[in-house]
């Protein structure tokens, strides 16, 4: 018998016999000590209002849901399902298809042996619809985001970020080794000044989500293209809360700003409005995209998308391709929405956007609403910190394609009631 042998034998009777009772025996003094620091915190965050259960849904995403515990039929304002297509029937066939064809997944990256033909369609696919050179897939746009700025920049250039970007996108800064500048939310006289007082890197890069997803607000886009083309930077816009539905034919941000094909370099997701399923990408010039294929970690050890969320991606860009119907209905549904909820006497954060957030201030507040609504058959959720900053939680609700005008004033009729009874609006 080995020596390791020995101490496993040793070990397993020390513990009660068993492989799981020796494992519990060797780590106790560790992972009690984990466990009492975490339980301590995990006190703190229910004090404060703030813990977030996560409530289980038991049907398709989908204007209509059920959740655990209930068979009745409940009305989601809180995904970010904005065209509705995440159970659209003529895309869960195509993608049944393509399942069959082309198998579960790849089971590799993508330069090894994970690159199918339907990858590459879709990706030639995502740089027409944005009016690009090329495009590179990722499994999310969290991962877009993380492979980028270290791959590009380096310590002789400088990134100017909105001090209120999403987590993936100052998560993806902190990787890279460049000169770190961030300005005050949609400031452009600070950015301005900061990229005044950068006289000696080789690339500036200016980073700005398109559209804030708490706030439901919009970079103001045109001014940055001029501020870039002034002090000759590059213009990154993630377009998570954009792309498919906002703009005239949901060509995003840069449409909505009339800056099309201004900005440089796009990341974006196909898991929101672009089928609900997983996928993000960056889309740009060609040697960009190239580059990114050698450098960008995220690419370079991640396993491909599999053919089932690549199906998804290629019929819903097909759909957007020929027509710009679903864009038009979610901005129509997103305007009575905002109308009838502010002359209620809410007050809804944001500009135009489907993004609507009914401020509340208060996350116990905030919670208890959500509890509320969901006993009136609306499924929405309270945000607060550190989601959002404290004394600004929020309803968020969104909007989508798939409502009708009847969803739609079911929910207003629903908030006036809460918000009446809470005491929120008179």
């Amino acid at each position: 018998m080995s020596i390791f042998s020995k101490i496993l034998l040793l070990r397993c009777a020390a513990g009660g016999g068993g492989g799981t009772g020796a494992y519990r025996h060797y780590s106790v003094p560790a992972q009690n000590h984990l466990r009492e620091l975490l339980s301590t915190q995990l006190a703190n965050i229910k004090e404060a209002g703030t813990f977030k259960a996560e409530r289980i849904i038991t049907s398709a995403q989908s204007t209509e849901i059920t959740v655990q515990g209930s068979d009745k039929k409940i009305l989601n304002f809180c995904a970010n399902n904005y065209l509705g297509l995440a159970n659209n029937e003529e895309i869960v066939e195509y993608s049944q298809n393509l399942l069959s064809k082309y198998g579960a997944g790849l089971s590799s990256v993508r330069f090894i042996c994970g690159t199918q033909d339907i990858h590459k369609q879709l990706e030639k696919k995502i740089a027409q619809f944005h009016g690009r050179e090329d495009t590179i897939l990722y499994a999310s746009c969290f991962d877009a985001n993380a492979g980028l700025f270290e791959a590009i920049l380096t310590p002789d250039d400088a990134v100017f970020s909105d001090e209120l970007n999403h987590a993936s996108i100052i998560d993806g800064i902190r990787l890279c080794k460049a000169k770190k500048q961030r300005y005050k939310h949609r400031n452009l006289d600070d950015l301005e000044q900061k990229l005044k007082n950068d006289s000696d890197s080789r690339l500036k890069l200016i980073a700005t989500d398109g559209v804030f997803s708490m706030d439901g607000n919009i970079a103001p886009l045109a001014r940055i293209v001029e501020l870039a083309k002034k002090y000759n930077a590059l213009v990154f816009v993630d377009e998570c809360h954009a792309t498919g539905f906002f703009g005239a034919t949901g060509r995003g941000t840069e449409e909505y700003a009339q800056v099309m094909g201004e900005v440089d370099i796009i990341n974006s997701t196909l898991g929101k409005a672009l089928g609900g399923a997983s996928g993000g990408y960056t889309t740009g010039p060609t040697e960009l995209i190239t580059f990114l294929r050698q450098k960008s970690r995220p690419y370079l050890f991640s396993n491909t998308l599999p053919p089932a969320v690549v199906a998804v991606g290629l019929k819903v860009m097909d759909m957007l391709l020929s027509s710009s119907e679903l864009t038009q209905r979610v901005q129509s549904n997103t305007q009575r929405f905002r109308s009838a909820m502010t002359k209620a006497g809410f007050t809804i954060a944001g500009e135009n956007h489907p993004i609507c957030p009914v401020m509340l201030g208060d996350a116990r507040l905030a919670s208890k609403f959500a509890d509320e609504m969901l006993t009136r058959g609306i499924y929405v959720i309270g945000f607060s910190y550190p989601v959002v900053p404290e004394g600004k939680a929020r309803i968020r609700v969104q909007i989508s394609a798939a409502h009708t005008e009847t969803d739609i004033d079911r929910a207003i009729a629903a908030f006036i009631e809460v918000g009446r009874s809470l005491k929120v609006i008179q």
